[in-house]
């Protein structure tokens, strides 16, 4: 399986907080640079949360001190724990795995937040 699959969203009131995982195969993820989008109604997809190289992570201003990207390499996983969440996070959030140059995208999974 070389698509990503990702898990984890849902409805979830303002404020809360949701943990969206992203599993890839251990070929490609232990290579892979991973990283999240999300992609609201009528928007671009944007980019939220992603490791840059090694550990080294980056966020959206919109984000940040509210998402936090992680990985188990042990489990080929990578998380996005959403804390504080607001109306604007709604999207469909996504999972990618850029491979050699090769982008794969997971289906997505979608995050609603009501107010």
């Amino acid at each position: 399986q070389v698509q990503p699959v990702e898990s984890g969203g849902g409805l979830v009131q303002a404020g809360g907080s949701l943990r969206l995982s992203c599993a890839a195969s251990a070929t490609i993820f232990s290579v892979a640079v991973m990283g999240w989008y999300r992609q609201a109604p009528g928007e671009q997809r944007e980019l939220v949360a992603a490791f840059t190289g090694g550990d080294i992570t980056t966020y959206a201003d919109s984000v940040k001190g509210r998402f936090t990207i992680s990985r188990d390499n042990t489990k080929n996983t990578v998380y996005l724990q959403m804390n504080s969440l607001k109306p604007e996070d709604t999207a469909v959030y996504y999972c990618r795995a850029s491979y050699y140059g090769i982008n794969y995208w997971g289906k997505g999974t979608l995050v609603t937040v009501s107010s």
